[in-house]
């Protein structure tokens, strides 16, 4: 049997950034553009995602773009619009790239349910297939998955824990 051709390793450089609510990991590309941030507690789940977004991933110790670590740490101390200015780049299947895509256009102090969200992608029987794609979002905070919430108002799963999501979206102002 012929052996199956296998891609090389896709390599990210790995920094870390110490925020009000843990160390976050922020995984960036050769050309500097934001591939996954998570929390070091969850490093495991971010390297499990990685992995099914891009399969075999070399992580290497490497500085953040300095812009990105401003950015990230403006919006830890208050300018939540700081947000906007980081560059970054998903893969995922087309669903969950439009469900991502649609997250970036969600306002800071501002929630959505995930049945809204389903309707504002022309998939309004999409609910639990958005809930799916927000829980495999790669890149927290930037691409606001917190923002999402359940249609009766209450905080439902985070990635990172639900004192994480309640801590930004009470810092993004959202009263919760």
């Amino acid at each position: 049997m012929p052996a199956r051709p296998t891609r090389p390793p896709v390599s990210f450089g790995l920094d870390r950034l110490a925020t009000p609510i843990g160390i976050a990991l922020l995984v960036t590309d050769a050309a500097g553009a934001l591939r996954a941030l998570d929390w070091e507690d969850y490093e495991h789940r971010m390297r499990e995602l990685l992995r099914l977004h891009y399969g075999v991933v070399e992580l290497n110790d490497q500085p953040a773009p300095a812009a990105m670590r401003t950015a990230l740490s403006g919006y830890f101390d208050g300018d939540l619009g700081q947000l906007s200015g980081i560059a970054w780049r998903i893969a995922g299947t087309p669903f969950q790239q439009k469900v991502w895509n649609a997250l970036a256009q969600i306002p800071a102090g501002t929630t959505m349910s995930y049945g809204a969200l389903a309707a504002r992608i022309d998939t309004p029987r999409a609910i639990r297939a958005v809930g799916h794609a927000n829980g495999s979002n790669p890149i927290s905070v930037v691409l606001p998955c917190h923002r999402l919430i359940g249609a009766d108002g209450s905080l439902v799963k985070y990635g990172g824990g639900l004192a994480r999501k309640r801590w930004l979206l009470r810092h993004e102002g959202v009263a919760v």
